[in-house]
């Protein structure tokens, strides 16, 4: 299926490892220009170079996503080098863990008020390019820890916000044909990532949370990145507002 994203520009925040970089991979072989950041200089450096060199237009961007203004700023400049924008990628994300004050506030900083900075700061020239085609689009990455609350979790109640925010931003620019939508992952397994990390730490722990996947093994960041790109797609054009849960069928509740 042709997704019809040739020539789009697409802006993606946390893209240099993990989900990030396969959603960045991906709209590159879609025919896209990509811009994308993160804070580690290094790693954007190497990102760019090995996009640029399979021959995908990146454009890459050192930015703190707690730094509002700076984030702002970066998006503004991001979207100049591209030559607009089409679709806003938020897969940034602090995944701090545990309920204490400072785990709290690096999700909210993050998470929310990181995503909050970048659709306030894209959405001018959102609205642009979905006058002209008649389609531009929002993705958020949140997490299936928004169905738990077993114990108090600002990770999950954080991601749980994510998608409210979410919902509200695709109401209010319906009109504008500007489409607002997330992605809710289950467990993504990648070199250097969490569960990577956790089978190194915790094997015992490691086996049993595998066990629990239906399927037999965890999400690879490529299974995100394609749920992520169909919907922003223009193939997905009359979807709005909704929360698709990718995780295998690890969660058992029923989605209503």
């Amino acid at each position: 299926m042709d997704l019809q994203l040739t020539g789009k520009k697409v802006i993606v925040t946390g893209g240099t490892k993990g989900i990030g970089r396969a959603i960045v991979e991906t709209f590159g072989a879609e025919g896209c220009s990509v811009a994308f950041c993160a804070r580690n200089a290094e790693q954007v450096t190497q990102t760019a170079n090995i996009l640029k060199a399979s021959g995908i237009l990146t454009y890459g961007g050192v930015v703190d996503i707690a730094d509002g203004k700076g984030l702002k700023d970066w998006i503004v400049q991001a979207s100049n080098s591209l030559g607009g924008l089409d679709i806003l990628i938020l897969s940034a994300g602090a995944l701090a863990m545990g309920a204490d004050e400072t785990a709290w506030l690096k999700n909210l900083q993050i998470d929310i008020l990181g995503a909050v900075n970048a659709i306030e700061a894209a959405l001018p020239m959102l609205e642009q390019s979905a006058q002209k085609s008649g389609d531009a689009a929002i993705v958020a990455i949140s997490s299936t820890a928004f169905i738990n609350a077993s114990e108090p979790s600002s990770y999950g109640a954080v991601k749980a916000s994510l998608i409210h925010l979410i919902k509200g931003v695709a109401r209010k620019n319906a009109s504008k044909h500007i489409r607002a939508n997330v992605v809710s992952p289950g467990m993504v397994y990648f070199t250097d990532g969490f569960w990577n990390k956790i089978e190194q730490q915790s094997p015992a722990f490691f086996q049993r949370s595998l066990e629990r996947n239906p399927m037999g093994r965890m999400a690879t960041p490529q299974d995100i990145a394609n749920a992520v790109v169909f919907l922003a797609s223009p193939r997905s054009s009359y979807t709005n507002g909704v929360n698709l849960i990718v995780d295998g069928v690890l969660s058992d509740r029923v989605n209503y």
